[in-house]
């Protein structure tokens, strides 16, 4: 099912989950094309990428919320507010699973209605070797069978460490928003607009967020 958003000119797409199943890796990996091994706590950032007059005719709010939740009115609020939902759990963890369960019922509590625009994430597909593959793949199918038959939402299977289907859950998001856009192109522009200048010495900086707007 697919709904449109109230305000045309703007779409907010919110990412939710446990704790360190890899929300902000696949919000980096979309917009700066960068992979951050150390796992570090979210509070809550928002990410923006502007309109372009020929590939994106929208401006996209991209909110990156903390798996632990302390803040309960905070959640709220952005449930409220949101126009799409990506509830990522990772495949490694069952219990991040529940969380998605959980957050879901959430989300349709407070928005009042049944069709909300949400997209499950099955993240960290990289980790599954060996034995561990097996299990992987049968908790894939379940989530996936939970996700499209009994809730009607997406379901995409991705990594963020090896850019595996990144791309995928946002256009999924806008899909069902009746949203589509060029999201390629759009991105390749934005990226190398993004890109400094080329130096002979660059001096050492504190790690930034990446933030397009």
């Amino acid at each position: 099912m697919s709904i449109s958003v109230s305000n045309p000119s703007t779409v907010r797409l919110v990412f939710m989950g446990a704790a360190g199943v890899g929300k902000t890796a696949l919000i980096q990996r979309l917009l700066c094309d960068h992979f951050e091994h150390r796992h570090r706590r979210t509070v809550e950032e928002v990410y923006c990428l502007e309109p372009d007059p020929e590939l994106l005719r929208l401006r996209l709010e991209i909110m990156d919320t903390s798996g632990s939740y302390s803040f309960p009115a905070m959640q709220k609020l952005r449930i409220q507010q949101g126009d799409a939902f990506a509830l990522v759990f990772s495949l490694a963890d069952l219990e991040s699973f529940q969380e998605v369960e959980r957050l879901r019922q959430e989300i349709l509590r407070i928005k009042g209605e049944t069709g909300v625009p949400i997209v499950v994430v099955g993240n960290q597909t990289d980790r599954f070797p060996g034995l561990e593959w097996e299990t992987g793949q049968l908790m894939a199918v379940q989530a996936a069978a939970t996700a499209e038959l009994e809730w009607d939402c997406g379901y995409v299977e991705t990594s963020a460490k090896v850019n595996h289907k990144v791309q995928d859950v946002f256009e999924e998001l806008l899909r069902r928003v009746n949203l589509p856009c060029l999201l390629s192109p759009a991105l390749e522009r934005r990226r190398a607009s993004a890109q400094p200048e080329p130096r002979k010495k660059q001096p050492r900086r504190k790690q930034q967020n990446c933030i397009l707007s």
